[in-house]
């Protein structure tokens, strides 16, 4: 790499390709904070762009200075062409055992539901492209492809070539897109809004000048005042609607932004021509309505979108932005997006894991709830994998770096949330069809009234023609359904079920029958004491005062447990914890340990006693040098609202089963206390499945509710699935649904948001159906004028949206 130095006018060699940089040179990047001094504007233009591009990594992964670009017009193709490097893929491209490749991509520009199905349809054309998704609710998309026949460049120039922009997903730069497609929008909104109440005050007083009298000059002078106040509105705010329908109409495609711009542009052209000419009707009011409900109604969807999308936006900041990397004995702090496999770093307690890896030294508990729903920490020494996001409890440890990009636990979640949303229930795919014939009919049906009214009233006909036009609304029948999917995803988020295929919704509304596993599923996962054994002199008050003494100052959940059991606190000398075995320490003199057996049999010389015959809980053991004190035994119980759950999931009309692995004994007890009369014990996974194998067959369709790890066989064989917990579930592409909330009763919420979805999305369709078989008519026969029709259409899309956002 080359040298480089603060002040880049001492450079000598370019920072880019190596050669040396000509005296007098001046063609300045900063790069990582520091500014270098490049040899030439075509090294400067290519460094500009990893940098806009948020690439700079590939300085870091590079093995040898970049070769000098030959050309470099226009920018945006030496771009894409950048992305074609190994270097600059590391960090955000993933290969799969075929030889595939498979990345995630950020689209601008995208505005409606069809500008997804082009992009799909003509991205998935091309040779090599294995598949192509795109999610619409954060227009993120999703692309399989074999390098060998095409490159990434190559599908980004296809991209580019239908109007298109897009480039690798970046959590920092999905945040600015979202921020300037929103400032965008509201500006657009703003100049509609204020243009339309203008013209809107005008076009009131040239009514009522024609029920009541009004000079010509006057009225002529308010023509042309209207006329100036809508030019912005037409030339700014409508601008996207005439640039998509151009774009549509190159690639020989009707989309809804065709009627639309023919409706907008016809209007204000015979506006236009009306005011030249001094005579005839005007519509700059309904130019400008139709403008902005159409703004407004499509910026809340917009909204929607954004919201619905956070999730993924959140999960993907559980990494930490910087690592400790050792080098030869000697730590550097680097970004995580500069780690490479093989890299050894150093996580201190209390810091987060930042990549996927294994432990090559050191020993400690970590903290996996975040990624897995765990409760206790899990104890890792030498061999050990651990997981990216994940928290380092209690010692030091060094890691070698495994997975980093797209190969990371935390970015499999995210294409899990990716997939959610891209997927299409069976209703909106049948909507999208009739949508795609909806505007070829629309615009027929438009020029057969136009004939039909030349030849019966010619001065009529552009009026009316121009109504049906406007009044029919192939947004409300696009919008039907991926609003209501967005807001009720969005809303399930928060409620804290996260949704992972697309056909959950659909699937969930109609089930009849759900499933539990019952550990760490019915029950919390969390540990409480439920037996105190002393096993010596001691009696019991004085063994959990001993035991809570050595705990007090310990975070371990176990250690949290029996802190709050003490009587009378006793101080402790030399407390020393050994992690992932227990506490030790001197009380009075005398040294104790507290822990699992055979930690505290090293001190005893003896082994600790039989374990008694109904014991079901986690065993923790006292003892000491003259021998063993207790034995505490603390057990998960079942969740708080268990027994509200299964009750609500009854009232829905879902019979619960418990297919569990634990003891008959413990799964009948949990049965009993929860009222399920199905329930089965000492389960394998193929058991479990073979049960939901014969539910199925009798026509029931199960849900099943588990642990997502054990049962991962049982999930992908249930009509929907959710996991319990948090992250190596997520990971599992057999769950439907991953609850990351602690609460049972997410379960029934869900139920009846799954119900109210489908409610929603027929509601959505009938209205735009009936909106539209109710309108059309009405306005060929003459009955709906222009400035009504922009009202009507623009109301159709606000109702279907609204209604939609009641999900939320």
């Amino acid at each position: 790499m080359s040298n480089s130095s603060d002040n880049p006018a001492h450079e000598e060699t370019c920072f880019h390709c190596g050669l040396p940089v000509p005296p007098g040179a001046d063609y300045p990047v900063e790069i990582d904070g520091r500014v270098h001094n490049l040899c030439c504007h075509g090294c400067q233009a290519v460094a500009q762009a990893i940098v806009d591009g948020g690439l700079t990594s590939f300085y870091q992964h590079r093995e040898a200075p970049s070769g000098r670009p030959e050309e470099l017009i226009p920018e945006q193709l030496a771009r894409m062409e950048l992305y074609d490097q190994p270097a600059l893929q590391a960090g955000f491209v993933a290969v799969d055992e075929n030889d595939l490749k498979h990345a995630s991509l950020i689209l601008e520009g995208i505005t409606c539901a069809a500008c997804v199905w082009l992009n799909e349809r003509h991205v998935r054309s091309l040779p090599g492209v294995q598949d192509f998704q795109v999610n619409y609710s954060t227009h993120r998309a999703h692309v399989t492809w074999d390098d060998s026949q095409l490159h990434l460049s190559d599908i980004l120039k296809a991209i580019a070539s239908i109007g298109y922009i897009a480039h690798p997903f970046d959590p920092g730069r999905q945040e600015q897109v979202q921020k300037k497609e929103k400032s965008r929008a509201l500006r657009r909104l703003f100049v509609a809004g204020l243009g339309g109440m203008q013209v809107m005050m005008l076009a009131v007083a040239m009514y009522a000048g024609d029920a009541y009298g009004m000079d010509a000059l006057i009225e002529q002078f308010m023509r042309w005042v209207s006329l100036v106040l809508t030019l912005p509105v037409v030339l700014y705010s409508a601008s996207g609607f005439f640039t998509t329908a151009w774009r549509d109409l190159r690639r020989r495609q009707l989309s809804m932004e065709v009627p639309v711009s023919l409706a907008i542009g016809a209007a204000f052209a015979a506006s236009l021509w009306h005011t030249v000419l001094g005579q005839g009707e005007i519509y700059y009011d309904s130019v400008c309505m139709f403008t902005f409900f159409l703004l407004a109604s499509r910026y809340l969807e917009m909204t929607a979108r954004h919201r619905a999308g956070q999730a993924a936006e959140a999960l993907v900041k559980l990494l930490p932005a910087t690592a400790t990397r050792l080098v030869d004995g000697r730590t550097e702090a680097v970004p995580v997006s500069s780690l490479t496999p093989g890299d050894i770093v150093i996580v201190r307690p209390g810091e987060t894991i930042p990549a996927d890896g294994r432990v090559v030294s050191g020993e400690s508990s970590v903290d996996e709830s975040l990624l897995t729903g765990e409760s206790l920490p899990r104890h890792r020494a030498l061999g050990d994998e651990v997981v990216g996001g994940s928290l380092n409890v209690e010692s030091p440890l060094e890691v070698e770096v495994r997975s980093v990009g797209e190969d990371t636990m935390i970015s499999g979640v995210v294409r899990l949330l990716d997939r959610a949303q891209a997927e299409k229930p069976r209703i909106a795919r049948l909507a999208d069809r009739v949508a795609g014939y909806f505007v070829a009919a629309q615009l027929s049906v438009a020029v057969l009234v136009a004939i039909g009214w030349y030849l019966a009233a010619p001065e009529r006909a552009f009026e009316i023609t121009l109504a049906v036009l406007v009044v029919t609304c192939p947004c409300a029948l696009s919008l039907a359904t991926p609003a209501a999917v967005t807001a009720a995803i969005g809303a399930l988020t928060r409620l804290g079920l996260l949704v992972t295929r697309g056909h959950v919704l659909e699937t969930l509304a109609v089930a009849d029958q759900v499933v539990f596993d019952k550990t760490g599923t019915l029950t919390r996962g969390l540990l409480s004491l439920t037996e105190v054994r002393p096993l010596g002199a001691l009696d019991r008050q004085e063994v959990l005062d001993i035991a809570a003494s050595l705990a007090r100052d310990s975070e371990h959940p176990v250690a949290r447990v029996l802190a709050m059991h003490s009587g009378a606190p006793r101080p402790v000398e030399a407390i020393r914890s050994r992690p992932g075995q227990g506490l030790e320490g001197r009380i009075d003199g005398r040294l104790y340990r507290l822990g699992h057996a055979g930690f505290v049999a090293e001190l005893v010389g003896s082994d600790p006693p039989p374990e008694p015959g109904q014991a079901h809980g986690t065993p923790v053991y006292l003892g000491s040098e003259g021998g063993w004190l207790a034995r505490f035994e603390l057990r998960d119980r079942l969740r708080d609202d268990a027994a509200e759950a299964i009750r609500a999931l009854r009232e829905q009309g879902l019979e619960p089963h418990i297919f569990s692995g634990d003891a008959p004994a413990a799964v009948a007890a949990v049965a009993r206390t929860l009222g399920i009369g199905d329930w089965a014990a000492r389960m394998r996974p193929e058991d479990k499945l073979a049960r939901v194998r014969e539910l199925q067959a009798q026509g029931h369709k199960v849900v099943m509710v588990g642990d997502g790890v054990n049962d991962a066989p049982v999930l992908a064989g249930a009509d929907v699935s959710i996991a319990m917990g948090q992250g190596a579930q997520l990971a599992h592409a057999s769950a439907d649904m991953v609850a990351l909330s602690e609460r049972l009763q997410v379960l029934p919420e869900g139920v009846r948001k799954a119900h109210a979805t489908r409610a929603i999305i027929r509601q959505n369709l009938a209205w735009a159906v009936v909106y539209n078989l109710l309108a059309v008519p009405l306005a060929a026969a003459g009955w709906v004028a222009p400035w009504m029709a922009a009202i009507g259409m623009s109301f159709s899309s606000l109702v279907v949206v609204v209604n939609a956002l009641r999900l939320k």
